[in-house]
Formats: structure tokens, sequence, C-alpha cells
């Protein structure tokens, strides 16, 4: 049944999909696991199921991902690291849909997180008018995972002030919730099945950093940028490919811009070209989701805009959007880029790399 969402739930984009692994999944599974570990890693990492071709949805180190499923197989919390833009998230939603059917159940933390954001709350007209009871009370995502036996994400967790993230000790370790106004009936024992993801930015570090106690109740997995400009070029095509569609946008997607853009942001992420030359690095973050976001806007743009032919100069406009968003000083080290391994390639290559060279006039 065909669903019209913005951005649909892992669950929903991928029903097919997680239908046929489970009907043809003969592997071991834990206790209220949807799908066996064997099966998890098919859905993540592409494979194909009952004729159903599953295509990789998670690009970086396979060994990785086998060690995140073995660590909530074993009811140990998991905690994935890295730069912004690595597909920590995506990686959450894609474990938490394959394991439970759930990739929904989110805190999301910020400055402004609260005890009760991730554990429960009150309807206070019910709480006045009946007084501490189950009816009155909301449940918020730990308490969920922990009733139904399903995953917690928690997202940006050093976003979140020390204390709040402190909370989650005693439940990571004892797996019991107490709500003291339920009185004897307010002991919350997790079913099995329950467990937390939590996802943390390198770049926030000492933000608000976690607590050797809460530290020592995760497993660490640290997400590394993509390595391969090959790589890169393909994720950016079929995201752009798969929001395009999505925004019923109907016009040719340009590889060799693609490419093009895979290469600016793999070499400023660097900060060294193919051709071995320094350039300084950005401060603001060269991931493979900006890039994504990039390209996109660009097909957005000669969509409404254009005649639907990829304009060099609008992905350059956008390019400066995106690199210079944090730090005036990033503008010139974009400016530096095309003056030296743009204006390079521009010669040696031509083609796309030549037109792209043109539009240095546009980063002012």
């Amino acid at each position: 049944m065909e669903q019209n969402y913005i951005k649909p739930p892992v669950e929903v984009r991928y029903a097919d999909q997680l239908k046929a692994l489970e009907e043809s999944d003969k592997g071991k599974k834990p206790e209220n696991w949807r799908l066996s570990p064997k099966a998890v890693r098919t859905f993540i990492l592409g494979g194909e199921a009952d004729g159903v071709k599953i295509p990789r949805k998670f690009y970086g180190n396979d060994a990785l991902v086998e060690r995140c499923i073995i660590t909530l197989a074993g009811s140990r919390g998991l905690m994935l690291v890295g730069e912004p833009g690595t597909a920590k998230t995506m990686l959450s939603e894609l474990l938490s849909a394959a394991c439970c059917g759930v990739s929904t159940n989110t805190v999301q933390g910020t400055a402004g997180t609260t005890e009760d954001m991730i554990k429960y709350s009150w309807n206070y007209a019910l709480l006045l008018s009946k007084g501490p009871c189950r009816e009155a009370l909301v449940p918020s995502p730990l308490l969920i995972g922990m009733e139904k036996g399903i995953f917690a994400r928690f997202e940006e967790i050093t976003r979140t002030p020390a204390e709040i993230q402190d909370s989650l000790i005693s439940v990571m370790s004892d797996q019991i919730l107490n709500i003291p106004e339920l009185g004897d009936e307010g002991l919350v024992l997790a079913k099995p099945g329950f467990n937390i993801i939590g996802t943390a930015n390198t770049r926030d570090k000492g933000v608000n950093e976690m607590s050797g106690a809460l530290k020592r109740r995760f497993n660490f997995e640290t997400v590394e940028p993509i390595g391969d400009v090959r790589l890169e070029k393909e994720i950016i095509l079929r995201e752009a490919e798969d929001m395009a569609k999505a925004g019923h946008i109907d016009c040719p997607i340009d590889t060799d811009v693609a490419e093009l853009l895979a290469v600016t942001y793999h070499e400023l992420r660097e900060g060294r070209t193919a051709e071995g030359t320094i350039v300084e690095r950005p401060a603001a973050v060269m991931s493979t989701a900006e890039a994504v976001s990039v390209f996109y806007q660009t097909i957005s743009h000669s969509w409404y805009y254009g005649d639907g032919k990829t304009d060099l100069g609008i992905l350059t406009e956008n390019l400066m959007g995106a690199v210079c968003k944090e730090n005036k000083d990033d503008l010139e080290k974009l400016k530096a880029y095309f003056k030296t391994a743009v204006k390079e390639k521009a010669k040696k290559v031509g083609g796309a790399w030549k037109a792209y060279s043109q539009t240095e006039t546009l980063l002012r």
C-alpha cells in the first residue's frame, strides 16, 4: 500500500523487504526480535530474501554493523559516535526497524531535554481528577521501550545536560524503572528486547560530556566518514534520486555533477586533492549528508526555475551556503580550492570541471 509521507519511517519505507526477510528467516533470534542477526545484517548491508533483492542501505564498515547487531543482541547499550553527517542516525533507525519493527521511539537530545521527556510525565487534568494512576501517566520513549520490549533511540545525547543523561544509569543497570507516585504498582521491569541506541557527535565533545558511569553501560562504535569518492558519488546519486521521486521532481540526474561534488567534498574534508595538492580544510562539516543536500537543492532549482538541466552556477552557490554557514573564513578556503584544485582539474579533465571552474566568480 502506497503511503504519502514526507519522510516515511524505515519500517514503512522498506516494509516489503522486511516482510520478505521475516518470511524467509530461519536464523536464531534474540527474544522479541523481529529478525535474526543474520537477517538484520542482510537488511542493512544488502542481499536477497525469497527472490526479493535487498539493496545495501548503509555504506561503510561491514564489521562495524555486525558488532552493533551483536551488542544489541547481548542486551548491551549501543553508542554510535562520529562526525556529523556520517549516517549514525540512519544506522540507528535501520537497526531499530529490523530488530523491533519500530524506529520512531526516539528522544531528541537538546539543551532543553528534561527527565520527563525520557521517562514519563503526567496528564495533569486526569491527575487532578483521579490522582496518581496509570491512566494519568504519559509514557515517554524509555518507558515505552521497557514495556513493549523494543529499542529506545537517544539522538545527540551529549547535547543533553549531564544530570539528565545520568537518569539512564539505573535503568540500564537494573532494567527497572520506578514510578514512586504509583506506589506498589509503580515498578516497571523491562521486557526482553528492550535496549537503548544512542548517538553522539564528536564535534559536541565537551558540551555535556557523558559521565564515566554512563559510558560503562554502552559499547561505543565510531562511524567514520566515507573514504571512497566513488562510493560517496553513489550515495549522493541514490539519495538525491529518492528525494526527487518523493518530491515529484522528474528531471535528469547528472552523474558527472554528482561525481564533481563528491570529489569536492572528499578533498575539502581530507585537506588534500587527488593530485597531491594540500588545501585548507573548512571548519564546516563536509559530510556526505551535506553533499546530498547541496545536490538535491540544485536539482530542485533546475526543476522549478530552469529547464531541468543541472546549473553549475547554482551548485556553486548552494555549496558556498553549505560550506560558509559556520565561519566566514571558510569562504576564503573555498575560493582557494577553486583557484588551485578546481582550476587544475579543469585544465586536465575539462568537461564539467571546466564549467565548474568558471563559476568561481560567484564566490563572494
